[in-house]
């Protein structure tokens, strides 16, 4: 558990460092995507459809970015 925590914070690209970093950013994206639903939609649909739909949205863009992020920082 130790090496996993120096590998994170080393900077080090491994497989679990790379499903760690995936899974954050998917939890941020969906996070932020919700709120932004909430605010842009709130009104119109109502909070709770508009923080679902947010959240099923928010990390269509932000997944396949990190993954293409770390797909070049591994080759370098």
């Amino acid at each position: 558990m130790t090496a996993l925590w120096q590998e994170l914070a080393g900077g080090q690209l491994t497989v679990a460092t790379i499903i760690i970093w995936t899974c954050c950013a998917f939890l941020v994206a969906a996070l932020g995507g919700a709120l932004a639903g909430i605010r842009l939609a709130g009104k119109d649909l109502g909070r709770d459809l508009a923080a679902l739909m947010g959240a099923m949205f928010g990390p269509t863009g932000a997944v396949p970015g990190i993954l293409l992020g770390l797909i070049i920082l591994a080759l370098r």
